[in-house]
């Protein structure tokens, strides 16, 4: 395929027809992959798709030859899953040297915050692959929005699960950050409000009410961090005209 701009927009108007045209997404990926790598000069190039663990439930390829292929999956296996998990690894490009200058890059297929998989690729040669960044990004974004409209037309409901998962880790995130931020002087507190009310023979009946009022508040509180911390199923609630909030009340909204 001619390295030419109109080549470039056959390519993502052939994967947009295909999502809107009901075509199998993996044979659609698997054409887009090809003609891609045809267009950047790649000599491999694969999409895939993994769960929370990064487990990988969809893998898509094309390859020039099985070595490359190999050499393809071995950058995947060894470099870029490993900086995914310890490094929160988004998207590269990379070079390396040698006799053959090998090219490589992975770009993320996402949906709002959350990645749900990668486009990857390799190049040997002087030709870099960034000098097409543009365009893979695009491929690799639309892509990515394919998959999550086939789970809107199939029923999957890919973007609810998606949109759920995100609202729980950003729960999680916030309940992580009030333990930390408020349990640390609310100890302190309860602490003192109770070695007070230990000496509260010599304390008046007054002073000692308002001391079990403070220790009863602190306790709430305590209690409150503690709820956010074992949310699973997030539910709200109507807080005012317009506004909600998330439903601490019952356990229904904690694990079992």
């Amino acid at each position: 395929m001619a390295n030419s701009q109109a080549d470039k927009f056959e390519i993502i108007r052939q994967l947009a027809l295909a999502a809107s045209g009901g075509v199998n997404l993996s044979q659609a990926s698997h054409r887009a992959l090809q003609q891609a790598a045809d267009y950047v000069g790649l000599q491999a190039a694969a999409l895939f798709l993994w769960d929370e663990e990064f487990k990988v439930t969809v893998t898509v390829n094309y390859a020039a030859s099985e070595a490359v292929r190999q050499r393809l999956l071995t950058l995947e296996e060894e470099l870029f899953v490993s900086l995914r998990k310890t490094r929160n690894l988004v998207s590269a490009y990379l070079s390396f040297g040698g006799d053959t200058p090998l090219h490589s890059f992975t770009l993320p297929l996402r949906h709002g915050q959350r990645v749900f998989g990668a486009v990857v690729g390799v190049q040997e040669g002087q030709r870099t692959t960034i000098a097409e960044d543009d365009f893979l990004e695009a491929l690799s974004a639309l892509l990515a929005l394919n998959y999550v409209a086939e789970g809107i037309a199939s029923g999957k409901s890919i973007p609810r699960e998606l949109l759920s998962k995100e609202r729980l880790s950003a729960i999680i995130e916030t309940a992580v950050a009030v333990n930390h931020e408020v349990n640390n002087p609310l100890t302190a507190i309860l602490g003192n409000v109770q070695l007070l009310l230990l000496k509260r023979r010599d304390l008046d009946a007054d002073l000692t009410a308002k001391l079990k009022t403070i220790e009863t508040s602190a306790l709430k509180i305590k209690d409150v961090t503690q709820r956010l911390m074992r949310i699973t199923a997030p539910k709200s609630v109507e807080y005012s005209e317009g506004t909600k909030m998330l439903d601490l009340s019952s356990d229904e909204n904690e694990s079992k």
